[in-house]
């Protein structure tokens, strides 16, 4: 029996994503470790330390077997499926309807190592070189999906590729929230209300220049962050999982494996919400 990490899972946490993990199955060989070792390796441990897989600490499973499991449910959706179950039930706990009627859509350019792979750009608005991770969430923050793309892809075409099956993965959502780089007729904001129906609002940042009434001066111009309605909850929300330090920058080889980190992530914040609420 090893002793335990702080990154390890609670016995509640874990009664909460038990019955949603996949069964093992009838044949082959028998499992060896625990499934519950694995998310502790992968979930939380290479997650919140920000460690390469090969440097696994050696009372956790061997770094093979936890990439295996972790490589397997990304390409069959467990992570997302995941991600959607604990949000449902933490919707529910909180009086709220399991699928939300409205989101947030944004992005983060975030650098990329020299890892070799595809999907790689530069954002000249940023200036970051690296992946843009364009995420939509719900009005609580919590995440609906994510879709990793090149920096160099305006966020009015991101939004194509996060949103491409959005209507039949979410029946009940009508209106977004997004800023002003998602402002256009036919791509971004003229996009999703034509391609998807619903209602778009572009929330901008307050002119730094007011015209004010003769005789009077001009109110001052904030300083430092200014909060703007409804987009400070999806910054949250990066917020949230960027305190992960496997999310300070873009390690992975492919983009999928970036999207279920993100999964990950904020699986993890909400099991515990769910625990504690």
């Amino acid at each position: 029996m090893r002793k335990s990490y702080q990154t390890d899972l609670s016995d509640a946490e874990w009664a909460c994503l038990e019955n949603h993990l996949p069964t093992p199955k009838a044949i082959g060989r028998p499992k060896i470790h625990s499934t519950r070792e694995i998310l502790d390796a992968v979930f939380f441990y290479v997650l919140r330390s920000g460690c390469a897989w090969r440097l696994l600490p050696h009372d956790f499973p061997p770094w093979k077997t936890v990439y295996h499991y972790f490589r397997i449910w990304r390409l069959d959706g467990t992570w997302q499926k995941l991600n959607t179950a604990i949000r449902q039930r933490l919707r529910v706990r909180l009086r709220r309807n399991p699928q939300p009627g409205a989101g947030i859509v944004d992005s983060q350019s975030v650098k990329s190592t020299g890892v070799g792979g595809q999907e790689r750009g530069y954002d000249g608005g940023k200036q970051i070189k690296g992946r843009k991770r364009h995420i939509l969430v719900d009005t609580e923050g919590f995440l609906l999906k994510a879709k990793v793309h090149a920096a160099n892809i305006f966020d009015r075409d991101g939004i194509k590729l996060l949103l491409e099956d959005a209507q039949q993965s979410f029946p009940r959502l009508s209106h977004l929230w997004l800023d002003a780089g998602y402002d256009g007729k036919e791509k971004g904001k003229g996009w999703v209300e034509k391609a998807l129906g619903w209602t778009v609002e572009i929330v901008k940042r307050p002119r730094r220049w007011v015209r004010a009434p003769k005789g009077e001066e001009p109110p001052p111009y904030p300083k430092g962050f200014i909060v703007l309605p409804r987009r400070w909850v999806v910054e949250r929300s990066f917020s949230w999982t960027g305190q992960n330090r496997r999310m300070s920058k873009d390690y992975e080889r492919v983009p999928e494996t970036g999207e279920a980190f993100m999964y990950v992530a904020m699986m993890r914040l909400m099991a515990r919400r769910l625990v504690h609420q």
